[in-house]
């Protein structure tokens, strides 16, 4: 535990435990079965050619260390704001603050490209281009978001289990019609399985970073650990669940799409279309199937942003009750299934966001953020008690020097950003904490 003194904590009250095992996991799954599967495998190719493929397995090695490490944590400690709470709780405010702001300022500019993401499918589904506005578009479908979890979670569980069936389906649809075009031509196009310049380890570790990102969904079970039953049975349960079927999806969709299409043209339709697995069905001949996979997209994002901006209220929630954010957002809703104040302020920010913001996917400063994110996690993981730690030391050991290896094959100039962000967080710490303290000991 730190030497630091923690602020107060200030509770009005707990979030109702209402997730059980199918819906925690398919919260996870929300998260993770969206953007990363439609946009993060072709980004990725693209960087690394065929050897996506190994980085998909790589990844999903990475995130399972990292997800047993949140599981644990979560399982100890049931409460909203995730890795926030655990820096706190096992490290410094300073670290734990420092996952939090990380958290809010990625995954808030994440939200609103998902808004925007669906906004642009859906004009490109039904030929609107021109007639309407990508960002007045992604502005409606944020409100309309926010206030589907102002409804509280049973209302938003039962939404995102519809949306996750809807894109599962589609994705299935998609591996069974591009698989077997894949395996008639010998998969002809996985080889050379790695480039043979002299840049393709490091393409293929940016990859491996890349990748990750579009496994961290399952941490969303760990931020809403506090609306969790049972959560020291459940909360590793539904995370292990998650990270299962998204890791088989995953590496279902990465060998069929660069075995029937090529990883070159994927990584050009990634950069040039709004739909890269619409163009594999079109160029193999299933323009009907790829109808149904451009309603997947839709759904993937919308499960996308209704699942941020339940996690980011979360953390705000958190934050609100330690003082690192105002106490306003700290308060529940009557019936305590809602911090209203802080859905409603993640949602004021996230439509702000897709306003001024575009389609443009930001995936390398979200891998930088999220895996020094996860490093925290883990290094917080091998401060548990023996008798709270529910699996090995190697795992959270393995996660911790993963993600701290891989932060930093990203661009040089995204990470230097990302460092800069972590630096105007913590001064704002700093300045708020000295503000409170000044104002607690005046009272006095």
């Amino acid at each position: 535990m730190s030497s630091q003194q923690a602020p107060p904590i200030h509770n009005y009250g707990t979030l109702k435990r209402e997730l059980g095992v199918f819906g925690a996991t398919m919260m996870g799954l929300g998260a993770m079965i969206g953007t990363g599967v439609f946009v993060s495998i072709g980004v990725a190719a693209g960087v690394s050619g065929p050897s996506v493929v190994l980085a998909i397995v790589v990844a999903a090695f990475v995130a399972v260390c990292n997800a047993l490490s949140s599981a644990q944590l979560a399982a100890t400690h049931p409460v909203s704001g995730g890795t926030y709470e655990y820096g706190y709780k096992y490290l410094t405010p300073a670290l734990g603050f420092s996952a939090g702001w990380m958290f809010l300022c990625a995954k808030s500019a994440s939200a609103a490209t998902a808004a925007l993401g669906f906004s642009g499918y859906l004009i490109h589904a039904f030929g609107l281009s021109g007639r309407v506005p990508v960002v007045w578009l992604g502005v409606g479908i944020s409100v309309a978001i926010t206030a589907l979890v102002l409804g509280g979670m049973k209302r938003s569980n039962l939404a995102n289990i519809l949306i996750v069936s809807a894109t599962f389906i589609a994705l299935v649809l998609f591996i069974v019609s591009a698989l077997p075009v894949a395996l008639s031509s010998g998969l002809g196009n996985l080889v050379p399985f790695f480039p043979t310049d002299d840049g393709s380890l490091a393409g293929f570790l940016q990859a491996c970073a890349l990748m990750f990102v579009a496994y961290t969904g399952y941490g969303r079970i760990a931020t809403m650990g506090e609306e969790v039953k049972e959560p020291r049975r459940i909360i590793p349960l539904a995370i292990i669940a998650a990270m299962v079927i998204a890791a088989v999806i995953y590496i279902g969709v990465g060998i069929a799409a660069i075995g029937a299409y090529g990883a070159e043209p994927l990584g050009e339709a990634t950069r040039s279309e709004a739909a890269p697995l619409e163009s594999v069905l079109r160029a193999i001949g299933h323009s009907s199937v790829a109808r149904v996979v451009a309603v997947g997209a839709m759904t993937a994002m919308l499960g996308v942003l209704l699942n941020l901006i339940l996690g980011l209220s979360r953390v705000v929630l958190a934050m609100g009750r330690r003082g690192d954010l105002p106490a306003l957002f700290a308060g529940l809703d009557k019936a305590q299934t809602t911090p209203t104040a802080a859905v409603i302020g993640v949602g004021i920010v996230v439509t702000a966001l897709a306003v001024i913001g575009d389609v443009k996917v930001t995936w390398s400063f979200s891998a930088f953020t999220v895996l020094v994110y996860y490093a925290i996690t883990n290094l917080a993981a091998l401060r548990l008690p023996k008798e709270h730690r529910l699996y090995s030391r190697f795992f959270a050991s393995a996660g911790l020097f993963s993600c701290l290896f891989l932060a930093f094959w990203v661009e040089t100039g995204v990470w230097l950003i990302g460092l800069a962000v972590i630096a105007v967080g913590l001064v704002w710490h700093l300045v708020r904490r000295r503000g409170t303290t000044g104002v607690t000991q005046a009272s006095k």
